[in-house]
């Protein structure tokens, strides 16, 4: 699998690269629409590819960001159990200690 990841990966660079020199011609990029340009004129020369490239790395900054805000209730609830499940592991052992038992039948039984 890490082989088909590494494929896919320098795939999408030769595809990246090819695009970027296909492109390279000088474009004019207003930061501002026309009527608010008016007031303060902002608009700079750029390679066609970059503002491609950027597009595309704040889209996946966004997408990555959204995806990770949304995974955050079950990250939540993942922690909830971890640390549930070392307070039972903690009130385990210390039961088998209290009662000098490590072959207690019901504590034998929670720990299979």
């Amino acid at each position: 699998m890490r082989t088909v990841k590494i494929i896919l990966l320098a795939l999408i660079l030769v595809v990246i690269v090819v695009l970027s020199l296909a492109n390279r011609e000088i474009v004019t990029l207003n930061l501002l629409p026309e009527g608010l340009a008016s007031l303060m004129p902002v608009s700079i020369q750029v390679p066609l590819f970059l503002v491609s490239l950027v597009s595309i790395l704040v889209g996946m900054i966004i997408g990555y960001l959204l995806e990770w805000l949304r995974e955050h209730k079950h990250r939540r609830r993942a922690s909830e159990k971890a640390r549930e499940a070392a307070r039972l592991e903690r009130e385990m052992r210390q039961l088998r200690q209290s009662t000098g038992k490590p072959e207690d039948e019901v504590l034998a039984l929670v720990s299979n």
